[in-house]
């Protein structure tokens, strides 16, 4: 060097003297466009200039260092040193020597960044060395007119980057080229260096040039790690970064509208830089600003840096509103995937721009820009391997990972359980990935087929999302559950619990339709939860189907039902709870090698086997199989001991398997109408299969059971009903006869032979114990006793058998036009004679005029009815029949004045009459031609006469009195009026 001008300056100063000189207006144009970048673009930016264009020179691995000395602020950087283009560049104030293919450009306008700090500027390199000065070029304009002209206006402030002067001197040692700033009085050199410190960091990050800064005493360095991964170290400690970079092309269309600088890099380039903490997980940032590749004034929100090749307006402070900067823009939202996949995938959500309201134009395109791109690209972890899309993904509720593992291929697109963590949330949401909730984890797993414990697996896995959440219950209860048959269900409500080891075990493997419990290997206390019932006794006997497989068990014994299985199964589930109703249709076997229905087999020892009929057709249990279970466990399902009482509550119809229940229904119906139908039915089994010469022995088996006795003991109940009319006791019927003791009937019923029953047991039976009418079918056979010849009965029979059969008519207990009237009947006197030539005695007085023996018994009110009587015989009234009428005026007088009358009635306790009585000395009733003497009469007028003796006149008085059962006392003390003759 030794003075030579290597650079050229002379002509350069030479040349914008002249361009002055010429014009007078330049000088003012570059004194304002220099106060411009000083004061404005260019303020606060001096150690990002000089650091660009370190970087620029260095090519890689490029030092930078920054220090005080002898009052200046000295800025040294390794790599190319100074050039005659970059000298230019720093004088031209508005253009710089950046070529295509350059990152940042050298020696620009940028430099202007200098003159903050001072006004006498100089570059020291090893090629040559210039500098400015303030002075000197103030020195210059004042030998020009118009620029001194100008000087004077501006109070002596001229243009100092635009005169440039060579220098004799020499960078620091192992540095190309040294910036030598002369600070201004005023400049705080400390509080400089200690702002130079705070953006040595993200310079190292910006500039991958350089790879070292050192400010005063401390230093900065950059090292690179695995899978593009950066760390600045500082003196207070080591910053990581997961860099992602880009580059490309920048279409000629899009660079229109840019200056003619900028249009000549037609490439872009972009780098992402995500900070990580020192285990490699990201910590997003908050808030940034553009980075072009020096800090911008474009505020970002998204969670990473962005350094890019964006076009700047002059100052470099804003991004150039051009379709070139919007291309930059979205080729730097296509490379943030890449960034994101970068990451470990358990925290590449944190690099995810959540939403909220943009820091900037640029910030808002940016944001929306990378949200979209991340929603499409494939990066999210999905289960079981493999990378998806946040639009084709599907996410748990709850980080489970056992849950994921289950779900993996039966959910497309489903992420690792670790995406399901609450930190997570926010970042997929933005994203839109749908959420895998309750309902739609049904569904997905609906249809699947998988073994059982898998399926055990599941509702494991499920159950801490069950167990907190009564929403998410009730969905999990349309959940398929796996059976022991093989089939698979939906819904868990209906399934029942079981296990190999139980009865429930057992029925799992027979084909019953509609039973549904779970497979051993898939029961799990979740689906209990969820409304499953455990396998035990009680359910699975309630279970529909299994009593639908019950009744129908005998049928399917010949055909794909293992019978034995079943019952085995049933009759162990009844050991443990209780008989139902329907179980006497369980299908067991009998000692003929087949199946029949419970209730429809006897036990081998049962004592009812020596009472039935040789047809009854009942089976007997296989001996072998009956050995195996209690004898009171299979009588409690329906099989035979003895015989069964069954009990109906509030029954509204006759049970129709009894026999002849319609019968009894329908008699007693009509007797007791108004309580009809009884509060419950008691009917004993097989009751019509006994044999008829075992009936002895039948009802001793009846007597010895309490419960069968207490059903007898019901006279108006079904079995004693039943029993009396269809039994057998010496060829017939026990109500054909009558106890021994029962002298009331004799006559009419014979006497029970000895059948080896004691009396009771023949009174259960319907042996007839008095005299009584209790259906039609009584009634009938009755009547033809009583109009059997051969039958020898006392008036007093005869006559309470006639009173019986009046008020069962009188009573409804028969229709008396459903009963066919007698040919013959029984008289007064005890004969019996035809019905054509008979009557009913329906007033006693008549005695005297008819003859008794064509008379059936009849009597007064206070006895029996005598029209019901002559109702069922279909006989005549005495008093129809016959037109009598007394002979002779008589004495009419009031029965209080009647001698002795007013005595006997207060003797016998009975009220004296209140009417008269005609007394006849004789009394004639003339009947058709004949006259007939009588001792009372009472006239068709209701007049009553009595012949004046005690006889006549005690009947009258009787009659009129009401009390006609004391005639006889009556005719007694008007005879002999003393007490004492009721007494003899």
């Amino acid at each position: 060097m030794n003075g030579t001008d290597v650079f050229g300056t002379a002509e350069l100063r030479q040349a914008v003297l002249q361009s002055w000189r010429s014009s007078p207006t330049r000088f003012r144009e570059d004194a304002n466009a220099e106060e411009d970048l000083r004061l404005g673009g260019y303020r606060d930016r001096l150690l990002v200039e000089l650091a660009q264009n370190a970087a620029d020179a260095a090519g890689s691995k490029g030092v930078l260092r920054v220090r005080l000395a002898d009052g200046e602020l000295r800025v040294a950087n390794t790599g190319e040193p100074l050039t005659a283009e970059g000298v230019a560049g720093l004088a031209s104030l508005r253009a710089s020597a950046k070529r295509e293919g350059s990152t940042v450009g050298r020696y620009g306008v940028g430099f202007a960044a200098v003159l903050a700090v001072s006004e006498e500027p100089r570059v020291v390199s090893s090629s040559g060395s210039v500098t400015f000065s303030a002075e000197r070029t103030r020195q210059e304009a004042e030998r020009l007119p118009g620029p001194a002209e100008e000087l004077a206006a501006r109070a002596g402030e001229v243009p100092v980057l635009r005169l440039v002067w060579p220098l004799e001197d020499v960078p620091p040692e192992g540095f190309a080229t040294e910036v030598r700033l002369p600070l201004r009085s005023g400049v705080d050199a400390d509080a400089l260096l200690e702002s130079f410190a705070e953006q040595a960091s993200g310079l190292l990050l910006a500039l991958p040039a350089l790879t070292e800064i050192h400010i005063g005493e401390q230093t900065w360095y950059r090292t690179d790690e695995g899978r593009d991964r950066v760390v600045v170290h500082g003196p207070r400690g080591a910053e990581r970064w997961q860099v992602q970079r880009g580059a490309g092309q920048v279409g000629e269309a899009a660079l229109a509208g840019l200056g003619v600088e900028a249009r000549r890099d037609t490439g872009w380039w972009v780098c992402w830089a995500a900070p990580l903490d020192a285990d490699g997980v990201p910590a997003p940032l908050e808030r940034d600003v553009l980075h072009a590749p020096t800090p911008t004034d474009e505020r970002l929100s998204l969670p990473a840096r962005l350094l890019a090749s964006v076009p700047m307006e002059a100052d470099r402070r804003r991004a150039a509103a051009s379709p070139a900067t919007d291309q930059v823009l979205v080729r730097a939202a296509e490379c943030y995937p890449e960034l994101v996949a970068r990451i470990a995938p358990e925290h590449r959500p944190a690099l995810v721009p959540l939403p909220g309201f943009p820091m900037s134009d640029v910030d808002d395109k940016l944001r929306q820009a990378v949200t979209d791109r991340l929603r499409v690209a494939e990066w999210l972890p999905r289960a079981g391997g493999g990378l998806v899309a946040p639009l084709e993904a599907r996410v748990l509720d709850q980080a489970l990972p056992e849950l994921a593992e289950l779900l993996r291929d039966a959910v497309p697109g489903l992420l690792t359980a670790e995406m399901a963590e609450l930190r997570h949330r926010a970042a997929l949401s933005a994203l839109e990935v749908r959420r895998l909730g309750p309902a739609e984890i049904v569904q997905a797993v609906t249809g699947l087929e998988r073994p059982a414990p898998w399926w055990n697996r599941l509702y494991e896995a499920l159950r801490p999302i069950a167990s907190a959440d009564s929403q998410a219950r009730e969905e999990f209860a349309a959940l398929p559950v796996p059976l022991a048959d093989g089939r698979t269900v939906t819904g868990v409500r209906d399934v029942l619990l079981g296990s190999d080891a139980d009865p429930a075990g057992v029925l799992s493997t027979l084909d019953i339709s509609g039973l549904r419990i779970v497979h051993p290997e898939a029961a799990h206390p979740m689906l209990e939860e969820l409304g499953a019932r455990p396998a035990g006794p009680d359910e699975l006997l309630d279970s529909p189907s299994l009593a639908e497989a019950v009744r129908g068990s005998v049928t399917d014994a010949h055909t794909s039902v293992d019978a034995r299985a079943l019952a085995d199964a049933v009759l162990g589930l009844v050991e443990r709870s209780r008989p139902r109703d329907w179980l006497g249709a369980l299908a067991l076997p009998d000692s003929e090698g087949g199946f029949r229905r419970a209730d429809e087999l006897l036990l081998p020892e049962a004592a009812l086997r020596e009472v039935l009929a040789p047809d009854a057709p009942l089976g007997v249990v296989d001996a072998e199989f009956a050995a195996r279970w209690p004898a009171g466990l299979l009588r409690s399902i329906g099989v035979i001991d003895s015989f069964v009482v069954h009990v109906e509550e509030e029954p509204a119809e006759p049970d129709t398997g009894f026999a002849d229940a319609e019968r009894w229904w329908l008699d007693n119906e009509a007797e007791q109408h108004d309580q009809w139908p009884p509060d419950r039915f008691v009917g004993i089994r097989d009751l019509d299969l006994v044999a008829e010469d075992a009936w002895p022995a039948a009802l001793r088996l009846l007597a010895e059971d309490p419960d069968t006795l207490r059903a007898l003991r019901d006279p108006a109940g079904y079995p004693a009903w039943w029993i009396a009319r269809h039994a057998s006791l010496a060829g017939l019927p026990p109500r054909h006869w009558r106890l021994p003791a029962a002298e009331e009937i004799a006559g009419l019923y014979d006497p029970v032979p000895d059948v080896g029953l004691d009396t009771e047991q023949l009174r259960l039976a319907g042996v007839r114990d008095a005299m009584r009418v209790d259906d039609a079918a009584d009634a009938a056979d009755l009547i033809e006793r009583l109009g059997d010849v051969d039958r020898a009965l006392r008036a007093g029979t005869a006559l309470r058998a006639h009173r019986a059969l009046a008020d069962a008519v009188a009573c409804g207990v028969i229709d008396a036009s459903e009963i066919e009237p007698p040919h013959s009947v029984r008289s007064l006197s005890g004969a019996v004679v035809s019905a054509e030539r008979a009557a009913v005695l329906d007033e006693p007085w008549m005695l005297g005029v008819l003859d008794a023996p064509l008379l059936v018994s009849g009597g007064s009110p206070d006895q029996f009815d005598a029209e019901a009587l002559a109702e069922l015989f279909d006989l005549p009234l005495a008093s129809e029949e016959n037109a009598m009428q007394v002979q002779g005026p008589g004495r009419a007088q009031r029965w209080g004045d009647v001698a002795r009358v007013a005595t006997s009635c207060e003797l016998l306790g009975i009220a004296v009459p209140t009417g008269e009585v005609t007394l006849h000395d004789t009394l004639v009733v003339q009947a058709a031609t004949t006259g007939h003497r009588v001792h009372w009469w009472v006239d068709t007028g209701g007049t009553v006469h009595a012949e004046r003796t005690p006889d006549g006149l005690g009947r009258a008085l009787a009659w009129a009195a009401g009390s006609w059962g004391e005639r006889f006392a009556l005719g007694a003390l008007l005879a002999d009026p003393e007490a004492t003759t009721l007494l003899r």
